[in-house]
């Protein structure tokens, strides 16, 4: 099952990113070969399995990340 969240990017790291979710506020981990793509500001929304770990904070593995341009707030 896919899910996607939409949220906005605190942290650009090594093969990951930390975002917060704008529908629960919860920062999350995200796994991505590309997160160099992406910039501390930027809203995106992450297409992923459904699957999030249960570790603090939580963390997940993209298989799609798009930028959500400006006045459009749905996903992907």
């Amino acid at each position: 099952m896919t899910k996607t969240m939409n949220a906005t990017v605190r942290e650009v790291r090594e093969n990951t990113l930390l975002v917060c979710d704008h529908c629960t506020g919860q920062e999350v981990v995200v796994n991505t070969p590309h997160p160099h793509r992406f910039c501390p500001g930027d809203e995106v929304c992450i297409r992923f399995n459904g699957i999030m770990t249960m570790s603090m904070p939580p963390q997940l593995t993209a298989a799609c990340i798009t930028k959500i341009s400006s006045g459009r707030n749905s996903c992907c």
